[in-house]
């Protein structure tokens, strides 16, 4: 039996019409008369009196109604229930990301999500490039963030937004003054590296050899953090993301000089799993993520 089968009954008491039951459920009106009848055969009781003038629902039928009403009204309550959970942004979500977008750019898109979704069980883990990609092939993660992303098993990528690569350096460094450089200025000065398998490193080396340009390493580090720190300590420079030194700069502690040229750009990606389903959560800090930054628009 179907659920559909107790709506038309129910349509056939309220309206007492045969023809009006089969109208407001899109059937005929004999289809009406048929799933009545199959009704009281397989009860064995007569539910409604079928008078040429008059309609009346005998006492089985006015039980057997009661009992209707309450299927029909679970079997909403289903879709109303569902269509709740689908639209409530809420419960946990978990976002893997490199250390540079999640400690300096990521920061203001977690403020306005927090505030947009507080019941939402934020929770962010800082990662390596290729321990964001398991991350989320393996479910560990909901979403993941890194730069230079690359289509790996698994997983696909989305395209958030984009920063620039600047040279930094001290205050009191030869190159300080300058308000803006071409990559070649920077041929032969002591440098500070990012490891050689993070994709920046690997982009940062692909521009310099595009470039023809040749630095001198003093050290290599796997992080934003000691890549400036170990600027400061050698008197040095590097290339990194220009947001990751915002606040060094605006503290005067170092010098961020934009690099002339359109290879600068670093492209940033939202890593997904791809047989995930996307939850509210989800898609909410997708949405929010992708939005232009005024530097892009």
């Amino acid at each position: 039996m179907h659920v559909e089968t107790f709506q038309v009954f129910c349509d056939l008491v309220d309206t007492a019409s045969f023809s009006e039951a089969a109208a407001r459920n899109g059937i005929t009106q004999s289809a009406v008369s048929q799933q009545v009848r199959a009704l009281e055969e397989r009860y064995g009781v007569t539910l409604v009196e079928r008078g040429r003038r008059n309609f009346s629902v005998t006492r089985e039928g006015e039980a057997f109604l009661r009992a209707a009403r309450t299927i029909v009204e679970a079997w909403q309550g289903i879709g109303r229930d569902l269509g709740t959970m689908r639209d409530s942004v809420t419960g946990p979500l978990v976002v893997a990301t490199v250390y540079s977008i999640g400690f300096h750019e990521l920061p203001p898109y977690l403020e306005e999500f927090r505030r947009l979704f507080p019941e939402v069980d934020l929770q962010v883990h800082y990662r390596r490039s290729n321990q964001v990609y398991s991350d989320v092939s393996e479910n560990r993660a909901d979403l993941g963030l890194v730069a230079y992303p690359q289509e790996r098993k698994g997983v696909e990528i989305e395209p958030a937004w984009r920063d620039r690569l600047v040279v930094i350096c001290p205050p009191g460094h030869p190159l300080a003054p300058k308000t803006a450089l071409e990559l070649k200025a920077i041929h032969g000065e002591r440098f500070i590296s990012f490891e050689p398998d993070l994709p920046t490193r690997k982009a940062i080396d692909a521009m310099m050899a595009q470039a023809g340009v040749s630095v001198k390493e003093v050290v290599e580090f796997d992080n934003i953090e000691t890549v400036k720190r170990g600027v400061l300590i050698e008197n040095a420079i590097s290339i990194v993301p220009g947001e990751s030194v915002a606040s060094e700069v605006k503290a005067g502690t170092l010098v961020r000089i934009p690099i002339r040229g359109t290879f600068v750009w670093r492209p940033l990606g939202i890593v997904r799993r791809r047989s995930k389903a996307t939850t509210p959560a989800m898609r909410e800090l997708i949405d929010l993520l992708k939005r232009p930054r005024p530097e892009e628009e």
